[in-house]
């Protein structure tokens, strides 16, 4: 079989995180111990073994540490307690000896662009005087106008309204205004002044003296401002719209001053300084850099071990796109000395197993839901499509990250009704913009009577799970052949089995055309189909499939993915 060039060296003995399947854990929608409808650190620790069984090789949890919850946690008021929704500090760390047990690593969400407005530090800075220390914490600033009524310049909120908010002096005067690039609850540290820096030197060090295997760090690429926080002239918080690509990266920074300003790389370098000085520990950024060039700087040497490849994620479904952005990927990240990240899902978007089955025209912006206006996305296509990306994509050198509930093939819970929205997105729109809730519905255990199908025992839960959730339920694909469960089973032992986290990549000449895409790994051929033809297979001994009875047809038909090895 003619074959292209290999584009990825096998790399024996690679670092874990270079090759690891990392298991995304929600924690409020994973499992609860205690009926609240809310998911703990004791469901956790009680599923562990499922976890196990299906051949992840690490968990990256979201944040799980005190907050007012205004967020989901990404507003977080003590960075070393874990909130009593939650569990306690105790509870982390049996779960901490189980899952080493179990040879199962654990990643911890770290949040340093933010904090709750319940923080200790704001609270202080709201009583402290303008310009004092306490405030210096924080991105106070005077406001425009004659009586500094406008915000100190144009920057918008991520979910929605202006980033700044006006706080009263105690004395009931309008005093200087705070930013907040996301919701007024979580106002911006600032990554200027030193003792911010000092503060997070300390809390990696908790964690990480804990036992804690890494860091996965929210919006890495947000921490510093340029200097005079000067107006924006491209509003983009994803940096992946079409106007961004089209700028170079000195234009983008220019155009966009609160994201992947160069001063962020110093902090990076902070960070991985104090990290390094424990073992065999990992870090990955929530950094929206396009294009790739860009995004490889985040994973220099003496900076992130990885960063998640958005870019990958919302490329299209078919075949031209892929091959170029996984070449892209694996090339640029190479030069600099790195491995590169898959991701097909996570808390932040819609399932791609809903997804995948949504005309193009009527894709949502990134980081909003599915509309109750919008069209119904053809959710049979999306799981068959969703399916075979998957299988595609655990096939690459690197490493993997999987959102929990897509292993059951779990939809979007897009019809949610607004009276069960939390997400500030919502609020912040007052509707128009649906947010992420659909994504963070609570997962089904067990097909019950209970409304929450195993995930607890009360049936309660924080959203509630729509009806077919039911059918989804982990104990009724367990151990049943083709069943998405199982599918992801036996693609993560294969993988494993034949090394393809850290093996010898190149493209197969045999499949590249409009409707076919190939690549050999380790041995492996692995084969998409986009259809609408079916395919013969060449020869070899087929390992895995997405296509049910795909050793009695002899064909992959269309959305259909299969390894073969050769």
């Amino acid at each position: 079989m003619p074959n292209t060039e290999i584009i990825s060296a096998a790399r024996p003995n690679a670092e874990w995180w270079r090759t690891a399947v990392i298991y995304q854990i929600y924690p409020r929608s994973f499992a609860d111990s205690n009926g609240d409808g809310i998911g703990d650190l004791p469901g956790v620790t009680s599923r562990l073994e499922s976890l196990a069984s299906l051949g992840i090789d690490a968990i990256w949890f979201s944040p799980f540490f005190k907050s007012p919850q205004k967020d989901a946690g990404y507003d977080i008021s003590d960075y070393k307690q874990i909130d009593p929704l939650f569990g306690t500090n105790e509870d982390l760390e049996v779960l901490l000896a189980k899952s080493k047990q179990l040879g199962i690593r654990i990643i911890v969400d770290i949040v340093p662009n933010h904090t709750s407005d319940q923080h200790a530090w704001f609270q202080e800075a709201l009583a402290a005087a303008e310009g004092s220390a306490a405030r210096d914490m924080y991105m106070f600033r005077d406001g425009q106008g004659a009586n500094g009524e406008l915000p100190p310049n144009n920057w918008q909120s991520i979910f929605g309204g202006p980033a700044w908010t006006r706080v009263t002096n105690p004395d009931g005067s309008a005093g200087q205004w705070y930013l907040h690039m996301f919701d007024s609850s979580q106002p911006d540290l600032n990554w200027d002044n030193p003792r911010v820096a000092d503060e997070f030197d300390d809390i990696l060090r908790f964690w990480l003296a804990k036992g804690v295997d890494g860091f996965r760090v929210d919006v890495a690429h947000g921490m510093i401002k340029r200097a005079g926080l000067p107006d924006a002239t491209i509003y983009d918080e994803n940096l992946r719209e079409r106007p961004i690509k089209n700028l170079t990266m000195e234009e983008a920074e220019e155009a966009v001053p609160y994201w992947g300003q160069p001063g962020v790389h110093d902090a990076i370098r902070r960070f991985r300084r104090v990290l390094d000085e424990f073992e065999d520990r990992a870090f990955c950024a929530e950094a929206s850099m396009s294009p790739l060039p860009r995004l490889a700087m985040w994973v220099r040497p003496d900076e992130y071990h990885q960063a998640f490849n958005f870019d990958y994620m919302t490329t299209a479904y078919e075949p031209a796109a892929l091959k170029k952005i996984i070449t892209d990927s694996i090339v640029e990240y190479a030069k600099v000395g790195a491995s590169s990240t898959w991701v097909m899902s996570n808390h932040d978007g819609i399932r791609h197993a809903t997804r995948l089955g949504i005309a193009p025209e009527h894709t949502p912006r990134p980081g909003d839901g599915i509309h109750p206006t919008d069209p119904a996305p053809d959710e049979a296509l999306g799981l068959r499509r969703a399916r075979a990306a998957t299988a595609f994509m655990l096939g690459l050198p690197g490493s993997s990250y999987l959102y929990q509930g897509e292993e059951l093939g779990l939809p979007e819970a897009w019809q949610l009704e607004g009276k069960y929205r939390q997400d500030p997105t919502y609020a912040r729109t007052n509707g128009k913009r649906i947010g992420r809730d659909g994504c963070r519905v609570p997962l089904p255990w067990e097909a019950d009577a209970t409304a929450s199908n195993g995930f607890n025992t009360t049936g309660e839960s924080w959203l509630p799970q729509p009806a077919n959730y039911r059918t989804f339920a982990r104990n009724l694909q367990d151990g049943v052949a083709g069943s998405t469960l199982e599918l992801y089973k036996r693609l993560l032992k294969e993988r494993k089995a034949f090394g393809m986290g850290s093996g010898e990549f190149r493209w197969a000449e045999e499949f590249q055309d409009k409707n076919t895409l190939g690549y050999i790994n380790n041995g492996v051929l692995v084969l998409f189909n986009f259809g609408p033809d079916a395919v013969v297979l060449p020869a070899g001994e087929v390992l895995v499939t997405t296509q049910h009875d795909l050793i009695l047809e002899g064909e992959l038909e269309h959305d259909q993915v299969v390894w073969i090895k050769l």
